[in-house]
């Protein structure tokens, strides 16, 4: 029974490397630059962004209010390819926050008169009034 559960959480180890590696080598191999000449903006401004954001009635029900802090991965069409929250408030806000960037569209970075892959940070407020 032992080995069984030691085999159990080896490959459950394995697994969770091998898919961590990859995730790491897309972000390398896609080679995001973290800054360039003209940074992207969200067409729209951060008002279009924040129109898509529904608050959730978990984080109003619950009185959670606060900054989420994300990672966009926009590649050389100015589409959002990948977000990744890196200080988030949980409540359903971190996952509007994600839905949100991912379905705007910003004016794509150049650098050398190029159209280039970066990744930006960006924060959403989540306020209750």
């Amino acid at each position: 029974m032992k080995k069984g559960l030691i085999l159990l959480i080896l490959i459950f180890l394995t697994l969770n490397i091998n898919a961590t590696k990859t995730e790491l080598n897309l972000y390398q191999s896609e080679e995001y630059l973290a800054f360039a000449e003209e940074m992207p903006t969200p067409l729209g401004g951060m008002e279009g962004i924040y129109s898509m954001i529904k608050y959730p009635e978990l984080a109003i029900k619950g009185g959670v209010q606060g900054k989420v802090y994300v990672l966009a991965f926009v590649n050389e069409n100015g589409e959002v390819d990948d977000v990744k929250v890196v200080k988030g408030i949980g409540a359903g806000c971190d996952e509007e926050t994600i839905a949100a960037v991912k379905k705007t569209k910003f004016s794509p970075a150049k650098s050398g008169g190029k159209n280039v892959k970066v990744k930006m940070s960006l924060q959403i407020q989540f306020k209750l009034t």
